[in-house]
């Protein structure tokens, strides 16, 4: 049985994506687990086909959290369905704002294939929903009780995770909508909701877990390059000397706000073994550690690197600082290329911090440590 997850915060257009792969495949059914009523202590589960619904279920809640419901009911369904053998393609539809990472990497370790991810989005929706900073539980949208995420870095992933996007036809979506889309997410496939034979074919290609997870890891992720069409622009600021930790903090919020979407990884003088994720939507910023840069790790300690981050690595690689480095993607429509680039490089460290080295580097004011909850 092939298993294919379509998810994304655009209910109608997920919906619809749904509805046209139950048409266009044989023999599909499709589950859903709407988490809106967990407040009240259950999800309810249901299954339908082309013809209608075949089955509604209350699952009660796991540890007082939805999705941990979700999961844990989902992989028993599937598996039944799949040791029944009559269903051809079993098709996920997750709730709102459930993301896709997590309920494929589920699905997969339980031994289930999954054969495609499919994120439906309505382009006439896109920058509203990523310029959207409230946060998910004041519109009903939180799959759990301590759930502290935004519309915006909810969608940003969603959209960003899956290899397909299905994409609904609007008249209201201008060329800028579609150029957006496309600059976000430049290697995905994009099929329209309207061509069932296609969606099909794509919601059943293939997909592997472990490469979808190692294209969304800071120190990897495939980012998008330099573009600029329809009066939205993609601008890649890449260089080789670390911030200063006060400079960069000062300037956090012009720089969140900058750009409707900006990801990437960075370098702090005063912790300058550290990989630094970027991730901003919604006028948001969301900064973690990643782990340690390779190039400040032991020799011995490569072996236990996957391949996909030694391969990143040595692409970025410089003779003084190995794989250290500043590598962030701004995109939005109206991008100021030049402020954006004279903002970013006065955050750097001048040339006589820089030529202080690293001992003294690290005396620097610790300015991220709130951010990086330390």
């Amino acid at each position: 049985m092939n298993i294919a997850l379509v998810g994304g915060l655009h209910a109608d257009a997920r919906r619809a994506a749904v509805d046209r792969l139950l048409t266009a495949v044989p023999g599909s059914v499709a589950l859903h687990h709407d988490l809106a009523t967990a407040v009240q202590g259950t999800v309810v589960r249901t299954i339908r086909d082309a013809t209608g619904t075949l089955s509604t279920e209350d699952t009660a809640l796991v540890n007082d959290c939805a999705c941990c419901a979700l999961r844990e009911d989902l992989v028993p369904e599937l598996s039944r369905l799949d040791d029944a053998g009559l269903t051809r393609l079993a098709v996920v539809e997750l709730w709102d704002s459930v993301e896709p990472k997590a309920m494929a990497e589920v699905v997969a370790a339980a031994g289930l294939r999954v054969t495609g991810v499919v994120t439906a989005v309505d382009p006439a929706l896109l920058l509203p929903y990523l310029g959207n900073g409230d946060d998910l539980m004041e519109g009903g949208l939180a799959a759990a009780p301590t759930d502290q995420r935004t519309v915006a870095d909810t969608w940003a992933r969603q959209l960003e995770y899956a290899p397909v996007l299905a994409v609904l036809d609007n008249d209201e979506a201008d060329d800028e909508d579609r150029a957006l889309l496309t600059q976000l997410h430049p290697t995905a496939r994009h099929v329209r909701i309207e061509d069932g034979q296609e969606l099909a074919a794509a919601a059943q290609a293939g997909f592997d877990v472990e490469a979808a997870a190692a294209a969304q890891h800071p120190a990897c992720a495939l980012l998008p390059q330099e573009a600029d069409a329809n009066g939205v622009a993609t601008y890649v600021w890449h260089r080789r000397r670390p911030f200063h930790p006060e400079r960069l903090y000062a300037a956090l919020e012009d720089l969140t706000c900058a750009a409707a979407r900006s990801r990437g990884r960075f370098w702090l003088a005063d912790r300058p073994d550290t990989l630094l994720a970027w991730d901003a939507a919604g006028g948001a910023l969301c900064v973690e550690s990643a782990g340690p840069w390779l190039a400040s790790l032991p020799d011995a300690a490569w072996d236990m690197v996957p391949p996909v981050r030694r391969a990143a690595a040595a692409m970025d690689w410089h003779p003084d600082h190995g794989d250290c480095c500043q590598h962030l993607v701004f995109t939005s429509p109206g991008l100021d290329r030049e402020g954006l680039a004279e903002l970013l490089d006065s955050c750097l460290l001048t040339d006589a911090e820089y030529a202080a080295g690293r001992d003294a580097w690290k005396l620097l004011p610790p300015a991220f440590d709130s951010l990086l909850e330390v």
